[in-house]
């Protein structure tokens, strides 16, 4: 509900009164504003990803001539191969890009893998499944744990893509007031969870799919016969969960609300989840653990059908290998439950509105898939890709640059990258055939170099204006006060992102030190 001016102008006077008791404080806060501002001028002027991509393939095809024709050579030193760069500008390399346009696209992994696995969350989201658990989570948590229930809730939300940025936010505001706390801490304690740790999850969510199938591509560059499944990184993204709602919940009572000070303005009420909607959510429960049920009495027997037949493994396995399917299969089953439990499914018709509503979502990561898989399979059939890994590996070994100070170094990288470029899934397009295969050669697993940049990519989505959902949360928090802008968001997750990044890198290195398994077959070193 909006508030009225009186209560605005009331609500910012402590706020405003802390902010300039420093000058030091204030002229720092100015300069660093003023260099976000910069940020933002720089990053607008940027062309749309998908032009990017198209860019990078002209200059992929350009710098794959020269080379070629400069005659430089590495030595694989996996086979003992020599490799020469293949000129995409050639008579053999343009029919090669002609006859190959369309077949980029289609297999390029992560196209079926999030088409798939969106049918089911779509389904569970359109549903109204997902919301009913976000907020049945956090309104029957204790009034002492609200802070940390609103902040693992963000971190679950990944599992339904934006469903966090659009759902929990503006909801963390309102149980914030219910509880009669400041709602821009609620804001800011959700926002924590959605996108400040937007790599850590207590289960494997839609980003997941994405980012392993663009570790595969690059990773087969050394390593023909490799599979990234979703899991590599379900080991380390659940520690870190854990640490980041500890984190979160420090910083948002320790530092955020101080500073915001007392909230006069009006009180709003969270909408309850209902009876019919718990009696849902129970029939969906139900179906969750007989879907359970029936993968493990295909997985625990030791002839389990999806464990490898000549083996037994489940590690090695057509389970493991599906890993996509089973997800679809979990969303998919208990959202229909829900649906038609709640009355929101009444035939097979709604089943497939909902399905297409999920679908016109990702009409804008289909064109920029198009794009993004032109790029990556030209620097893979050029083979500058495994020539700069190579190269970039025997420099790294040649000034003794490598161990756990090379993986904090990329998460710093991977952080300042996100500054200028929002979407993870394009960053990730153009720094994996590079990263990937370079920290292979070095000994690391792509699940290190993925996880890497996943801590990266996460700690500065709160402070950079190039995240996609940064002008909606502004909105979010103008509904409380008209005078909160861009500023008032990057000072109040501020610290977030600095607390963020010094300890999950921490744990980062902790987790490579104790050589802990990032996920399921994902060892630290490969």
């Amino acid at each position: 509900m909006a508030q009225s001016s009186s209560d605005r102008k009331k609500n910012l006077k402590k706020p405003e009164q802390k902010k300039t008791n420093s000058a030091d404080g204030s002229v720092k806060r100015t300069f660093f504003l003023r260099s976000l501002d910069g940020i933002e001028k720089v990053g607008n002027k940027l062309p749309h990803p998908a032009s990017l991509f198209l860019i990078f393939v002209v200059i992929i095809m350009v710098v794959s001539h020269i080379v070629t024709v400069s005659g430089v050579t590495a030595v694989h030193p996996g086979t003992g191969e020599t490799i020469r760069a293949n000129s995409l500008l050639s008579g053999e390399g343009i029919r090669w890009f002609y006859t190959h346009l369309i077949d980029n696209f289609v297999q390029f992994p992560p196209l079926g893998v999030v088409l798939a696995v969106m049918l089911g969350i779509g389904l569970a989201d359109g549903a109204g499944l997902i919301s009913a658990l976000l907020r049945q989570m956090v309104l029957t948590a204790p009034k002492r744990l609200i802070t940390a229930a609103v902040v693992a809730a963000g971190i679950l939300s990944h599992m339904a893509s934006s469903a966090g940025y659009v759902l929990l936010v503006p909801l963390g505001a309102m149980i914030f007031i219910a509880f009669k706390r400041h709602p821009m801490a609620g804001i800011a304690a959700a926002f924590a969870g959605v996108s400040g740790g937007f790599g850590a999850n207590f289960l494997i969510g839609s980003i997941d799919p994405i980012l392993a199938g663009l570790s595969e591509s690059a990773a087969r560059m050394v390593d023909p016969a490799i599979q990234v499944t979703p899991a590599v990184n379900f080991y380390f993204a659940l520690a870190s969960a854990i640490l980041l709602v500890i984190l979160g919940t420090w910083v948002t009572e320790k530092f955020v609300e101080p500073r915001l000070g007392e909230y006069h303005g009006e009180m709003e009420e969270v909408d309850s989840v209902t009876g019919r909607e718990k009696r849902a959510m129970k029939w969906a429960g139900i179906s969750s653990l007989l879907v359970l049920a029936v993968f493990l009495v295909m997985l625990v027997p030791a002839n389990g059908l999806l464990r490898n037949p000549e083996t037994g493994s489940v590690l090695h396995s057509p389970f493991m290998t599906g890993l996509v399917s089973a997800l679809l299969i979990f969303f998919l089953i208990p959202g229909l439950v829900y649906g038609v439990a709640v009355g929101r499914i009444k035939n097979d018709k709604d089943v497939v509105k909902l399905m297409t509503e999920a679908m016109k979502g990702l009409s804008g990561y289909i064109v920029l898939v198009f794009f993004a898989a032109q790029f990556v399979y030209c620097f893979q059939h050029s083979n500058m890709g495994i020539l700069l890994a190579i190269k970039g590996a025997e420099l790294l070994k040649s000034i003794g640059f490598t161990g756990i100070g090379l993986l904090l170094a990329f998460v710093l990288v991977s952080a300042f990258i996100n500054m200028f470029m929002g979407s993870a899934s394009a960053k990730w397009a153009i720094m994996a055939p590079v990263f990937v295969p370079m920290f292979m050669l070095v000994g690391y697993h792509p699940g290190v170099t993925q996880a890497a940049f996943r801590i990266g990519d996460s700690v500065t989505n709160i402070i950079t204006p190039m995240m996609s959902y940064f002008a909606l949360i502004v909105a979010f928090a103008q509904k409380y006060d008209e005078k909160y802008g861009l500023g008032t968001i990057i000072a109040t997750m501020l610290p977030y992102s600095v607390i963020f990044f010094i300890f999950w890198s921490v744990l980062l290195a902790i987790w490579m030190l104790l050589g802990l398994p990032m996920g399921p077959g994902a060892p630290i070193h490969f």
